[in-house]
């Protein structure tokens, strides 16, 4: 017997505290066999050792996270992948589906749009397809998606360093079940916790050891596949808090380890501290000084543009201008980054060496702006992720503006430009959580307690749609029912 696997999805995390908005020009949209790098073990469409098994890739389409994705993009998007599945669907039948995303894409002006887009792929390949789906563990998994989809996974990391491993155990598992006739069964709960990242990095405890217990989970008998979802704390929905699904075979078994995981997470609510020292700008900056370990990363979390942030707000850059050692160039700092086309133009027209006064910040209604007198010492045309690019120092302050949202995670982006982190006081980048090369290279680090709209400040943040009680946001929480939810 032979099977088809189709394969879709739409895939990017969206702050509803953000004022930016996700358009069509934001995503990298990828159809048919051009997808061949986002599955690097499959071969020619097939799992290796299961040469019966055949995958049809439709379309996937990725953009960096941000603020709420445009109605008419998610239509457009939404349109194409039915479309194309319906084609291939007249060719012959899907057996199975794999349902690529991320897990937090909200929609602007509606709710749940993952599971609603799941409800109408599960329409057209019918009640007896399987389908599988991989995601972030900064995810949502609402009753209504659990529901639709037959096997669900995400990733174990925090920063996220096993996302091909996570589609390739979403996949293996979906043909696993097909090949064997299995039908699995699967066990839901919502654990009342709402979380930053940068509280449940699985790099430290309590994550750590919790996401270390789903693969002892895993190798029980009658289990498939054990995941946890921290949650995406920055969109206000009411499918926003931290969940657990385990899948598997025997009913009892998954419904207990289900339980085990979501009581973990639950009992474990008051440990979760940030993952680096933690305070405000004048502190961090502080710090930074006080240290002679060079480079010396400060975190400026409420905008960071892969968290959902919308990447325009220039506060920091005015808290570094404002500080007299900065401004002297006594000091001196790397600020990365902010989105200011109008800005960057300026920067261009005058060239390197060349004298501007910008407005900095505020682009999508980030903020006010901050002007920034100084000297253009750099400029990037086209660069690929960022249009162009140009690089002002006022004092000692460099400041990098880009045309289009890019985030800085890797040293060589900033020495491309000119800055080495290692020759400077402190290195301020748009990030929370460190990702792993400026993790590897920081001497020192910590967390700006910043604004914009993935403030990590959640009690600041205005609420309406989360459902409550849910820790932090409520204080003195009964312990919940936290009984599974079986389905299948």
């Amino acid at each position: 017997m032979t099977y088809r696997i189709g394969i879709a999805g739409i895939s990017t995390e969206s702050s509803t505290f953000a004022p930016h908005r996700t358009a069509l020009d934001d995503f990298r949209v990828v159809r048919g066999t051009d997808l061949t790098d986002r599955y690097p073990f499959l071969t020619d469409w097939h799992l290796p050792g299961q040469p019966d098994v055949e995958f049809v890739p439709l379309l996937q389409a990725s953009a960096l996270p941000g603020g709420q994705v445009l109605p008419e993009t998610y239509d457009a998007l939404e349109t194409e992948i039915l479309d194309r599945l319906r084609a291939a669907q007249a060719e012959a039948p899907f057996d199975g589906f794999y349902f690529d995303i991320h897990g937090a894409m909200a929609v602007d002006g509606r709710r749940d749009a993952e599971a609603g887009l799941a409800a109408k792929i599960r329409e057209l390949v019918g009640p007896d397809c399987l389908m599988s789906a991989s995601m972030d563990l900064h995810g949502q998994v609402s009753r209504d998606l659990v529901s639709t989809l037959d096997l669900l996974t995400a990733f174990r990391t925090a920063p996220h360093i096993d996302y091909v491993e996570t589609r390739e155990r979403a996949v293996r598992n979906l043909v696993h079940c097909l090949t064997e006739g299995i039908r699995p069964v699967r066990a839901w709960v919502r654990v009342p916790v709402l979380l930053p990242g940068e509280k449940t990095s699985t790099r430290v405890e309590p994550a750590q050891s919790i996401y270390a217990s789903l693969e002892e989970t895993e190798r029980l008998p009658g289990v498939l596949d054990a995941a946890l979802w921290v949650g995406y704390a920055w969109a206000d929905e009411p499918r926003s808090a931290a969940t657990v699904v385990v899948s598997g075979t025997d009913r009892e078994v998954v419904t207990a380890q289900a339980n085990r995981i979501a009581r973990a997470w639950w009992e474990a609510r008051n440990g979760f501290e940030f993952c680096a020292p933690t305070g405000p700008a004048d502190w961090c900056i502080a710090e930074a000084f006080e240290s002679d370990q060079r480079p010396f990363f400060v975190s400026d979390s409420g905008d960071n543009p892969t968290a959902g942030g919308s990447n325009d707000v220039g506060w920091l850059l005015g808290e570094l201008l404002a500080t007299p050692a900065l401004a002297s160039g006594e000091r001196t700092a790397i600020w990365a980054s902010c989105v200011a086309p109008e800005a960057v133009r300026t920067c261009v027209e005058a060239g390197v060496g060349g004298e501007v006064t910008v407005e900095v910040g505020g682009v999508f209604g980030g903020g006010d702006p901050v002007t920034l007198t100084g000297r253009v010492t750099h400029v990037e045309r086209d660069d690929a992720v960022g249009g162009d690019i140009a690089v002002v120092r006022s004092g000692g302050v460099s400041a990098v503006l880009t045309s289009r949202r890019k985030p800085f995670h890797y040293v060589s982006g900033l020495e491309a430009l000119g800055l080495d982190p290692a020759k400077h006081d402190l290195t301020a980048v748009k990030i929370g959580y460190l990702q792993p090369d400026l993790y590897q290279a920081a001497k020192g680090w910590v967390l700006a307690l910043t604004p914009g709209g993935v403030n990590q400040d959640l009690g600041a943040l205005e609420y309406q749609h989360v459902v409550r009680p849910v820790h932090p946001l409520d204080a003195d929480l009964a312990d919940p029912d936290l009984t599974p939810v079986a389905f299948g």
